[in-house]
Parts: structure tokens; C-alpha cells; sequence
């Protein structure tokens, strides 16, 4: 399956979670969509369904394919440390995750397309791929060519740094990972265990 690229209200709705940011949409209807909407009876789901929806939502909200997905989970089995929250680091150490979190991009699909269109730098080096694994020390930055691009401007008004595993500094447009997050660092309601379960079958 290629990535995702419809409507995100849609999504959000199905796992009943605003898995893409704010929604209005979500907020008014609560419930999953179809033809039916909050009336249709649904039935109790199965172990394998509930993990699966689990994995599902988490590539999703991370614009992550099925195939990228499986081989990040095997490098966090391979790390030592616990496999459900390597995996969410390894997964938050993504270069557009990265912009993202910084505040450069307003979400994670705008900073793919800001990193692939060569708008932003690593250690000094232009990087395009959105899946690159940052490390911590890393400076991450916006190419000087680019820093006039409304995209960015715009998104740089008003933001506020939550992360405390980053720090960005809007006049220079350029950041620093202090180190990895930890799980309680992921603010995201991700149940990691089910993933892991799910692989371990």
C-alpha cells in the first residue's frame, strides 16, 4: 500500500483519536464514519485486530510505510533496551519527525515535502530524505536559501518549543537534538506493547 494522501478527518475518526493534530471534524462527530455512523452496532474485536489497528494508526500518523515500518522494528529488536520504546525513538528520530517537532513544518506530510525538496540541512549537509535517523547532537537547520520560504516564516511566528529533548532557535532557523526522547517525552497516546506483541506472533 503506498502512503496515505485522503482526507485526514476520516482517519482521525476511525481510531477516534486526532492522530494528525486538532480536528473540528473529530470533534463533532466522535464516532467512526460509514453509512451507518454512531448507530451501527459493532462487534467486539480480536486480539490480532486491536494490535493491528494499533500498528496501523501509528504509520499513519507518522507517514510511515509497511515495509519501512517492519525494518524499523527490527532494528529497535535488535537494540537493547525495551523493543516498544526503541522502536518509538527510532521512529521520532526521523528527519521529518525532527522539522516537525521543531516547529518548522505545521505537520508531519509539510515537513516530508520541505525535507525532500532540499529546504533542509544536517551537520551543515543538505538532506532529502524524510526517513534519514537523526542522532543526538545532530544540528538540524533550514538551508539559508530557504529561509525566506512563507512555509516556514509563517509557521515560526508563535511557536513555542514543548520538546525538551530539542532546542531550536527561530533566528538562526536552526536546532540541536540533545538526545533521544524517552517514553515520557512521546506525549502521543501509543500503546507500543500491542505493536510488539503483534511481531512477536
Amino acid at each position: 500500500m503506498a502512503r496515505y494522501t485522503g482526507p485526514t478527518s476520516k482517519i482521525a475518526r476511525r481510531f477516534r483519536e486526532p492522530i494528525f493534530g486538532p480536528d473540528k471534524a473529530l470533534e463533532k462527530k466522535n464516532y467512526p464514519p460509514g453509512q451507518h455512523g454512531v448507530s451501527k452496532k459493532r462487534s467486539k474485536q480480536s486480539e490480532y485486530a486491536v494490535q493491528l489497528q494499533e500498528k496501523q494508526k501509528v504509520k499513519l500518523m507518522y507517514g510511515i510505510l509497511e515495509r519501512q515500518f517492519a525494518r524499523i522494528f527490527d532494528r529497535a529488536l535488535r537494540k537493547t533496551g525495551i523493543t516498544g520504546e526503541n522502536l518509538l525513538q527510532l521512529i521520532e528520530a526521523r528527519l521529518d519527525n525532527v522539522v516537525y517537532r521543531m516547529g518548522i513544518a505545521p505537520t508531519r506530510r509539510a515537513a516530508r515535502q520541505i525535507v525532500g525538496h532540499r529546504h533542509i540541512t544536517v551537520n551543515g549537509k543538505v538532506v532529502n530524505i524524510a526517513s534519514y535517523t537523526c542522532k543526538a547532537g545532530d544540528v538540524v537547520a533550514v538551508r539559508e536559501k530557504s529561509k525566506a520560504l512563507e512555509i516556514i516564516t509563517g509557521q515560526m511566528t508563535g511557536h513555542v518549543n514543548k520538546h525538551s529533548w530539542l532546542e531550536f532557535d527561530k533566528a538562526s532557523m536552526s536546532g540541536k537534538i540533545i538526545n533521544l526522547p524517552s517514553r515520557d517525552q512521546i506525549a502521543e497516546n501509543i500503546k507500543e506493547q500491542l505493536i510488539v506483541e503483534l511481531y512477536s506472533k
